[in-house]
């Protein structure tokens, strides 16, 4: 049986590896949030036979207000889009997938492709709040520890994230300039794409929320308030995932979601 990751240790490693500065060490404080990051890891290390990882990390919104908006169809409808999108990929052995709900509820753990569960009317209820903040940090904080593991054990990793809110921050313990420290750090290594949805609410300013939390403007989409809008979004980031996984060299440095 495998041991549970240690994630003082892992973390520790990471900062020794030049990726994380003192403050997002003490942002990832392991005592708040690692019960939660646990919760995400999933797949043990020495169960994945690839030579390279790629780490596929989705957070839909479950909050009320994608269901007052009639977007819960569509959220659901696009998360399967990924996984079907992946499920294609020639490199599917060497992608992870793991799908945590802004408000924390671990929909699964990461793992294998094939065994990623679809969202559909029975585990995803949008009736929550939006606490953009604090879970991104526990999300990405999960990111990092996963990554760092196979690091740790020589097998190269890569990560591609997507944020979905159709609202600004309510209810955060945690600071932005907590969250934005954490991304711009991850960012510097260029193994990490932290990319985010701004689901039109009609007074939002997505591009100007994701920047506040380091995010770069080339992975911000901010689809209208329509299924046809959102389902493109969707389809974006399906290809550029698609993209990634196939494209080790420079690999957060291409043009984003483009035109």
């Amino acid at each position: 049986m495998s041991q549970v990751p240690n994630l003082n240790t892992l973390f520790q490693s990471a900062q020794a590896d030049g990726v994380l500065s003192n403050a997002s060490m003490q942002a990832l404080n392991v005592v708040d949030i690692g019960a939660q990051i646990q919760a995400g890891l999933g797949t043990p290390v020495d169960d994945v036979m690839a030579s390279e990882v790629v780490l596929v990390t989705i957070m839909p919104d479950d909050s009320g207000s994608i269901r007052f908006a009639g977007n819960g169809a569509v959220v659901r409808a696009g998360h399967n889009m990924v996984l079907d999108t992946l499920a294609m990929s020639p490199q599917q052995d060497q992608i992870l997938v793991h799908n945590r709900y802004l408000n924390g509820a671990v929909l699964y753990p990461y793992c294998p492709v094939d065994q990623a569960l679809r969202m559909d009317q029975h585990n995803y209820d949008p009736n929550l709040g939006t606490p953009l903040y604090d879970q991104t940090l526990v999300l990405l904080a999960t990111v990092l520890a996963k990554a760092q593991a196979f690091i740790d054990n020589g097998v190269p990793a890569r990560t591609v994230s997507l944020i979905i809110t159709d609202g600004a921050d309510a209810h955060s313990r945690r600071s932005v300039r907590e969250v934005k420290g954490v991304v711009e750090d991850m960012l510097r290594t260029e193994d990490h794409i932290i990319a985010a949805m701004g689901i039109n609410d009609g007074q939002t300013d997505f591009k100007r929320v994701f920047r506040e939390m380091g995010v770069r403007d080339q992975w911000i989409l901010t689809p209208g308030n329509s299924q046809n809008e959102i389902r493109k979004a969707f389809q974006l980031f399906s290809q550029s995932v698609l993209r990634a996984s196939q494209s080790a060299h420079n690999f957060n440095s291409w043009g984003g979601f483009g035109p």
